[in-house]
């Protein structure tokens, strides 16, 4: 039987983050303190301890620095074997996600990638990890 994909709950913290997404944009919490990226969203800098973070648009191309292939989910809606990864991004950021459009088997360490969106019915777009052309 198959079953549709969880849809993400966005909160007052988030929602900043998934109206960037509808917009087919990439959007990070920057500290206004000492001007790091911040992801996920957090009410206060895990850096500094400031609680003054904004959304900022970021470039969304990065390099995967590590990832997992996972070929049992424990969540219906998604079909194994897929990939996810923690990208770097030339902001400082670090930000986590799938990679899609490459099989499991040659995405590498280094190996550059760009965000793009995908419709989740019901929900709207989400970001995924692709290699860059």
């Amino acid at each position: 039987m198959d079953h549709p994909s969880p849809a993400p709950v966005p909160t007052p913290l988030t929602a900043p983050y998934w109206e960037a997404c509808r917009r087919g944009e990439l959007a990070l919490q920057r500290c206004a303190g000492c001007g790091r990226f911040v992801h996920f969203p957090e009410p206060a800098c895990p850096f500094c301890g400031n609680a003054e973070l904004t959304f900022e648009r970021v470039g969304g191309r990065g390099t995967v620095h590590t990832f997992t292939v996972v070929h049992r989910s424990f969540l219906p809606g998604f079909t194994t074997p897929y990939t996810v990864a923690w990208i770097d991004l030339p902001e400082g950021a670090r930000v986590f996600g799938d990679i899609t459009g490459c099989p499991p088997g040659r995405v590498r360490i280094g190996m550059p990638v760009e965000v793009h969106f995908t419709d989740l019915d019901g929900f709207g777009p989400l970001p995924h990890w692709r290699p860059t052309p």
